[in-house]
């Protein structure tokens, strides 16, 4: 027997990818710096050693005595205070370069880390990180007050020399600390954390250190500070998210925590952990691959291979009653309701198709006498099933069979047969009440009884706190992270409505030389990765630390996002080459920090640059792709308006080319944006898309009466899905104002003020015209009118 293998052409390969909250502290670190900024790492080793010629000092950092780095340190701190620019941009080098662990004194990465560490917290001990971000708020202002980099034609690396020595060594400090907070139990600088995840959330709201970096984005992005280097203020901005609010591990405790507070039961099943253990699905194959096959084995194949319609899956062949195992040309591009796709089938034995999609190891052949993998039994989920699901099936019951509905009755089956009884019971088993559905309807009881309804304890939480500080501006805020995202995409041009990304990167002189050109272009790729990385984790963070603090919070964002284009930008970004970007490898090892400046380095060459790890993959570009796959899945799960934009902008046969990237993690959620739009494609795509239909059942959680494959066809109501946004809109500005405003709200709902002293002591604007006949109202409301004040002012005895 001759096997046809049909994935001998594609290149996908399963990843071995762990989705985690970053990438390695060394990757993280080494991100920070560009290639071109390399040379100011020498200038930092220059001006310590200066600075320690000054006090009269061998320049070896770990020949001192712990008592004589902490004064030197104080006296660094002083010189950041002076009026001088010069001599404070050397003391922040200085402090820089013991930030960096003192390179320059160390033999190995190894050693560089642990005199990183040690710098870092010793700093800390001193008051830099504050010190440092007083710095910042000069730099912030004099760049507000100074327009010299807008009125430059091309803003270049020399622009930003100062703030990038600021912002890295915040980073570096927040990365230590947040690297540090995975042993805090066993940490001997326990304290040092606590403290310094305790400070960044203690400053007034305009001086979160958060809400500065959020404005240095709007300012970059609204075109009043083109040279802010938005690449650091990024990775800052996303690492001290991740230190104030929490990662994977923290959201999952609040959210049980949370639950428990609400009378919830705890969550049994973690999504990020089922994923995790998940397999990956073999890609789709497309039909430059099928017709490739083919030709290469026409000469020698044993049997006749026809070109077929994915419809016949579901005719019996009459001849030996053996099911045709069939390949799907799921990769190729769609047209209106869906093409009809084309494929090869083989005779194979019954079982071979419910295994396609979970071959570990890419092979197509699968012989009679081979056992099947071994897997567990069942769906990997269990099902679940909303209280309004239930509340319709028993409308929809009692309807059919007793003529009535019993409005808010959950509990009287009078009159239902006895299956409908059981179904109910199932039902009810597998119920799952979320947070967001306890607030809200908490929120419409407000709404309703607003003078009965006790208002909920506001939790004193960072994302509270966070929150709080961000709504004047957040439109803006997201409206900014959107415009880098567009920037930096792929398929983007540099410079995206007067946004010049590359500011901190590209230097003043290009270089000429084809080597320094590689280099740079190599650069470029991976600061816009860098860039999208950072940028797709902060949306992904907020997104969910909202959601988990009040749903409404979460809604507002959601909303401002959604707005801005949010969808249509991810679909545009997923709309390219996936395998070829996540396998893409934009990185010069030799050139990465710390290995650049430890040792002898080996002379720059076309070999070095292609030289790189032995991985498929490049983690900070699946992480990308996973998070802005969830960023899609948050704001459009349950909102039909939104799942019809992914309809409108033809996102199903962009998400099928996903699904050619070999990780489960990242098909799921693939499979999760199919799905809720399924209903709305239409019968014939249906029809040509079964097997994707088929992983979908087996991967993606079930809703037990949500018939989202085979429903009928929806009709398309654009008023209905604008009355639903509004609605949301509505009830997001009404909690927003509650909660948030000042505004003076209505006057008739309001208590009434009884106390004579408040009442007299209220100061009450006079008009102009009231003064002018001040006296002709003496005379009419004072001296002809006659009161009795004892009886005005004593108690009334007929409440």
């Amino acid at each position: 027997m001759v096997s046809f293998n049909f994935m001998e052409n594609c290149s996908s390969q399963e990843l071995d990818f762990v989705y985690e909250d970053t990438d390695s502290h060394a990757n993280e670190i080494a991100e920070l710096y560009s290639y071109t900024e390399h040379c100011e790492l020498q200038q930092n080793v220059k001006v310590f050693e200066d600075q320690m010629q000054m006090y009269d000092l061998r320049p070896v950092w770990q020949n001192l005595t712990r008592e004589q780095q902490k004064s030197i340190i104080y006296k660094l701190l002083d010189q950041l205070e002076v009026s001088n620019k010069n001599l404070r941009m050397k003391a922040a080098r200085c402090i820089l370069y013991l930030a960096q662990g003192c390179w320059a004194e160390v033999q190995s990465d190894k050693e560089q880390q642990d005199q990183e560490k040690t710098n870092v917290m010793l700093l800390y001990e001193c008051g830099t990180f504050p010190a440092f971000i007083e710095l910042l708020n000069i730099e912030i202002e004099a760049s507000n007050a100074d327009n010299t980099a807008m009125k430059k034609l091309a803003v270049s690396l020399a622009d930003s020399v100062d703030l990038r020595v600021i912002l890295s060594v915040l980073y570096i400090i927040t990365e230590v600390m947040r690297e540090e907070m995975k042993i805090l139990d066993s940490s001997p600088y326990r304290k040092n954390v606590e403290a310094f995840k305790e400070e960044l959330m203690n400053a007034h709201e305009e001086d979160l250190l958060i809400v500065k970096l959020l404005g240095m984005v709007t300012s970059f992005c609204s075109g009043s500070a083109p040279h802010f280097p938005m690449r650091k203020v990024l990775l800052l901005l996303w690492k001290l998210i991740l230190v104030s609010l929490g990662g994977m591990e923290e959201l999952r405790e609040l959210k049980n925590q949370y639950r428990k507070q609400a009378g919830l039961d705890n969550i049994k099943e973690d999504t990020i952990e089922v994923a995790k253990a998940m397999r990956p699905s073999s890609p789709p194959t497309n039909a430059a691959d099928l017709l490739d096959n083919q030709n290469m084995k026409k000469n020698n194949r044993p049997f006749r291979r026809s070109l077929m319609k994915q419809s016949s899956l579901d005719e019996p062949n009459l001849e030996n009653d053996v099911p045709r195992l069939l390949i799907t040309n799921e990769g190729g591009v769609e047209s209106g309701e869906g093409d009809v796709d084309e494929g090869v089938f083989v005779n194979q034995p019954m079982g071979t198709y419910q295994n396609y999609y979970d071959n570990p190891n890419n092979q197509s052949e699968i012989r009679p006498d081979t056992p099947p993998p071994a897997k567990p039994k069942g769906l990997p989920w269990v099902p679940k099933v909303r209280q309004k699901d239930v509340d319709l099936f028993l409308d929809v019951s009692r309807k059919k069979f007793v003529g009535y509905k019993l409005q808010g009755d959950r509990e009287s089956l009078a009159g239902l047969p006895l299956p409908i009884h059981e179904g109910l019971s199932t039902l009810k088993k597998h119920m799952y009440t979320s947070l967001a559905e306890v607030q809200i309807l908490k929120e419409e009881e407000i709404a309703k009884n607003p003078l009965s309804t006790k208002e909920p304890f506001i939790r004193d939480t960072p994302t509270e706190i966070l929150y709080q500080a961000m709504l004047p501006n957040l439109p803006q805020h997201m409206i900014a992270l959107l415009k880098i995202l567009l920037a930096a995409a792929p398929t983007s041009k540099t410079k995206t409505d007067g946004i010049n990304i590359m500011a901190d990167i590209l230097p003043e002189e290009m270089p000429v030389m084809v080597l320094q050109s590689m280099k740079l272009g190599i650069d470029v790729n991976r600061h816009k990765e860098i860039i999208v990385k950072a940028v797709s984790a902060i949306l992904l963070l907020l997104l969910k630390h909202f959601k988990l603090n009040h749903v409404y919070q979460f809604e507002f964002m959601s909303q401002h996002l959604v707005f801005a284009n949010c969808i249509p930008l991810v679909l545009k970004f997923l709309n390219q080459n996936i395998l070829s970007y996540i396998e893409t490898k934009n990185v010069i090892p030799i050139l990465d920090f710390p290995t650049c400046v430890i040792g002898d380095q080996p002379e720059l060459t076309a070999d070095n640059l292609e030289l790189g790890d032995n991985m498929n993959y490049s983690w900070r570009n699946v992480f990308t792709c996973i998070n802005l796959l969830r960023i899609l899945n948050k704001l459009t799960k349950w909102k039909h308006s939104r799942i019809m934009m992914l309809v409108v902008f033809k996102s199903a046969p962009i998400l099928k080319r996903t699904l050619k990237v070999m990780h489960g993690m990242l098909q799921l959620y693939v499979l999760k944006l199919l799905k809720m739009q399924t209903k709305y494609l239409g019968r014939q795509w249906r029809k040509t898309n079964m097997k994707t239909i088929s992983v979908i059942y087996a991967k993606v959680r079930h809703r037990l009466n949500d018939d989202w494959a085979f429903g009928n066809d929806l009709e398309a109501r654009p008023w209905d899905f604008q009355n639903e946004e509004c609605t949301l809109r509505n009830c997001v500005d009404r909690f927003n104002n509650r909660r948030y405003s000042n505004a003076v709200r209505d006057e008739e709902l309001e208590p009434v003020d009884t106390s004579i002293t408040s009442v007299l002591g209220t100061n009450v604007e006079l008009t102009e015209e009231f003064k002018q006949h001040y006296e002709l109202w003496l005379q009419q409301e004072v001296y002809k009118t006659s009161i009795d004040w004892d009886e005005l002012l004593g108690p009334s005895l007929d409440i």
